[in-house]
């Protein structure tokens, strides 16, 4: 339990160490990535307004199971149609401290196929 405790608030670490050289715009918002054990969760946020202005996860009704990396992909894919339907292409990627590997990276390589530019 000491060791799980420890990474996250290692990864929280990385996260505040990202979050402080990244920013989204409404122009650019930042699509920011969850990773539960169960489940995953992507949002596009506008930090100046302090707003989401669009979001999916893989507990929605779409979605089998929802841990595993072709449940990220399809998640990123959710994500970047419901982008395309407000209007936004360019987005800056926010791996919220996690690696770049696994379900974050599936989920950045469906957002990438579904039109988003990153």
């Amino acid at each position: 339990m000491i060791k799980t405790i420890n990474k996250n608030k290692n990864r929280l670490k990385r996260h505040k160490r990202v979050r402080a050289k990244i920013t989204g715009t409404a122009e650019r918002p930042r699509l920011c990535v969850f990773r539960s054990a169960k489940n995953i969760y992507a949002q596009l946020i506008d930090d100046t307004a302090k707003t989401t202005l669009v979001s999916a996860s893989s507990k929605e009704k779409d979605f089998g199971a929802g841990g595993n990396a072709e449940a990220a992909k399809k998640v990123g894919l959710a994500l970047a149609g419901k982008a395309k339907a407000k209007g936004i292409e360019n987005v800056v990627f926010d791996r919220a401290g996690y690696l770049y590997h696994g379900r974050v990276a599936a989920l950045a390589d469906g957002a990438r196929e579904g039109g988003l530019k990153f």
